[in-house]
């Protein structure tokens, strides 16, 4: 069952496999534009995660503690369905590049179609974080590079204990 609606709550999901300082800029610009920002840390069917559901929100949870007006949940359906279970009209999405706007514009149109009251509203990455994508920072850390300029502390920490694991089971 659905919460009522709020105009003043935007709900910002994503997978967030690791969550990296592109990602934390758009909270802290959403957490100033909306009253309640929601970071919906969900799953992508399509790939294999390299930390689990509960493992990315946990260290979501840890790096948006500044913000009083942002909370974490996880969730496994739709996003759009996410958006209209915590009560909130409005979906937030960031955007780095020409080729993400084409894709978030074509999901927007497919949000509207499973739900015409969330409207989409995108911010524009800074361009300091344009080219950050939670993909080539993985590769990052499995090949031991500098991670500091991607990722917050915790996420450093966890990425560097994650691979040697991974690194021990192989």
């Amino acid at each position: 069952m659905s919460a009522p609606s709020d105009d003043r709550t935007a709900v910002y999901t994503g997978v967030f496999d690791p969550v990296h300082l592109g990602h934390l800029e758009i909270i802290r610009r959403g957490s100033r534009l909306y009253d309640r920002l929601v970071v919906g840390v969900g799953i992508n069917p399509e790939k294999e995660s390299f930390f689990t559901l509960d493992e990315r929100v946990e260290l979501m949870r840890q790096i948006v503690t500044p913000y009083a007006n942002v909370e974490v949940l996880p969730f496994t359906g739709l996003a759009v369905r996410c958006v209209r279970d915590v009560g909130a009209r409005v979906m937030l999405r960031g955007i780095r590049t020409l080729s993400d706007m084409e894709y978030e514009f074509t999901m927007s149109l497919m949000n509207l179609s499973q739900d015409p009251e969330i409207e989409t509203v995108f911010l524009m990455a800074k361009e300091e974080y344009s080219h950050f994508s939670s993909s080539l920072i993985r590769q990052i850390a499995m090949f031991g590079g500098n991670l500091e300029q991607f990722v917050p502390a915790q996420v450093k920490e966890a990425l560097q204990a994650r691979v040697r694991l991974r690194n021990q089971e192989h």
